[in-house]
């Protein structure tokens, strides 16, 4: 079971009380799903929502007890629409949906995923549009707040309608069915149900449907990997400069009046921040040591850092808007409107907009390691680097950095298979009913190995530009340079002779991956 100690990006308090964060009386933020994901924050149904949910219940009952059809509440699902429920039968209707539709396969999600699913279905059903008791939202919190966190499959999802498999998965601890993760570890359901006093729901009309039809499960997924990457991006601009230092490169490339003439906006963020990263306070020792050294340019993983990073930071952007968007959007089907008196059946639980956004961010992640790669092969190679081969002092009788750019340049190339776009395939199902696809579930699962491989990569830089400093010595370099090189060194100690070096990277890696060094690589001053 992987630890909740991951640091958050959003200040929750010092004092380590949690936060509330409520569903239905206004936007989620990803900051919001990030704080619950991790179980730093509680949750709590808006006074606000209460009253639009149990209105469309009511309307939807009235619709029901007229004897109308209704699709999802008293007809089958699918190619099965035309095929008319009985009365005594709707309710098993829905449990039935759960049960045939839990069928998702592979290893379990991490808790986090399953924490930030549950918090987006309530939201999305607080939202009054899905004709839904306020009994079952208060009921989705319930688990949320006790850490009854739904045992959810990785495969099952083609993202139409919706991520049904592992949504179904999320719903049936609500009814005591399934298997959760509880107090670190795996139980049924009802047992975990018992031990925190909240007993199973019985489920009304629609109600399994509504559990199920929406982008949840690829909504989730992207919220946690995006913040991620965006936090990478910061560490690769600050990876970067200490590798540039090492290899004594020059400053003058992210010179402002050479990114104004191209005024992307990430480029002239990321110019801007390499620049102070590299001259705040002044030029470093190691900078005015080669002052003089004649070098014009250098290679362009070093001299167009802007040029590359700057476009990743713009794409995540536009990601971060898709994410933040759909967390706050009403992926039901059918949606109930009491105002107009309508029930209306669409497609708003179809993931196309979150898998495109998904690829996209594979694509921009992917080149962050690559171009950190090429940065880490500059570094081992003495014919550019001007520093001992493979970064060790006694090369040949020690071998030092040399595999572990090759280490590097494998994640890298697996990258590059990961960000081919899912979003691109469609495979038909529910006998052609469903006759296209968006495949985003998988989108967001190999956005987040990506993100993954590039923390690696980055953690390979990071190991090895510090050495690099540390063959410079006695040279400093600049304030907030050494801040990180002390804190890599806290546990990657400099390596003098051939040794396992697996804790050290390790140590580099974990560090990323709980925002450890946040405080240092976001800012520049």
């Amino acid at each position: 079971m992987k630890s909740q100690s991951k640091k958050n990006l959003s200040g929750s308090s010092k004092s380590g009380l949690l936060k509330n964060v409520e569903v239905g009386g206004g936007p989620l933020s990803l900051a919001d799903i990030q704080l619950v994901a991790y179980g730093r924050a509680k949750v709590r149904l808006a006074n606000s929502a209460k009253a639009k949910v149990q209105r469309a219940f009511q309307f939807l009952s009235s619709e029901v007890a007229k004897g109308k059809t209704l699709y999802g509440v008293n007809t089958g699902f699918g190619l099965l629409s035309n095929v008319r429920i009985e009365d005594k039968d709707l309710e098993s209707l829905q449990y039935n949906l759960l049960r045939s539709h839990a069928v998702g396969i592979g290893e379990p999600m991490k808790d986090e995923v399953s924490a930030a699913m549950l918090l987006l279905r309530a939201h999305n059903l607080s939202s009054g549009y899905s004709g839904v008791r306020v009994e079952l939202i208060e009921q989705i919190l319930a688990l949320l707040n006790a850490r009854i966190l739904p045992v959810i499959p990785a495969q099952g999802s083609v993202g139409a309608s919706g991520d049904l498999a592992p949504l179904a998965h999320l719903a049936l601890p609500l009814i005591g069915e399934g298997d959760v993760s509880f107090n670190g570890k795996i139980m049924p359901a009802r047992a975990a149900l018992k031990a925190a006093k909240i007993r199973p729901i019985r489920l009304g009309p629609k109600e399994g449907l509504a559990l199920i039809n929406g982008t949840q499960f690829m909504t989730a997924i992207g919220a946690l990997t995006l913040l991620e990457a965006e936090h990478l991006c910061d560490v690769a601009d600050y990876a970067g400069a200490m590798s540039l230092e090492a290899l004594r490169g020059t400053f003058v490339a992210f010179d402002r009046e050479i990114h104004q003439v191209r005024p992307h906006p990430g480029q002239v963020m990321v110019a801007e921040r390499l620049y102070e990263i590299l001259t705040g306070g002044g030029l470093s020792e190691i900078a005015r040591n080669h002052e003089n050294c004649g070098k014009v340019q250098d290679p362009y993983s070093l001299r167009c850092m802007p040029q590359v990073h700057g476009p990743i930071r713009e794409t995540l952007g536009f990601v971060r808007t898709v994410l933040e968007r759909e967390a706050n959007a009403v992926t039901d089907n059918p949606l109930v409107f009491p105002d107009s008196g309508k029930i209306l059946s669409g497609g708003n639980f179809h993931g196309e907009i979150v898998a495109m956004a998904m690829d996209y961010l594979s694509i921009a992640v992917a080149e962050l390691a690559s171009i950190s790669e090429q940065r880490i092969e500059k570094l081992i190679n003495p014919a550019l680097s001007d520093l001992p081969a493979f970064l060790t002092a006694k090369g040949g009788l020690n071998s030092g950095f040399m595999i572990i750019q090759v280490a590097a340049a494998s994640i890298v190339s697996e990258n590059k298979t990961l960000a081919h776009p899912a979003s691109v395939d469609s495979i038909p199902t529910s006998a052609d009913k469903e006759d296209h696809v968006s495949m985003g579930a998988w989108a967001a699962r190999k956005a987040a190995q990506v993100v993954t491989n590039t923390r690696r990569v980055l953690s390979f830089e990071l190991l090895s530009a510090a050495q690099g400093i540390d063959l410079l010595r006695p040279l400093r370099s600049t304030k907030r340079l050494e801040l990180l090189h002390a804190a890599i060194r806290q546990g990657a100690k400099r390596l003098d002779a051939d040794r396992l070096m697996q804790a050290d990277m390790k140590f580099i890696e974990t560090s990323l991956a709980d925002f450890a060094w946040h405080p240092i690589v976001s800012k520049t001053k």
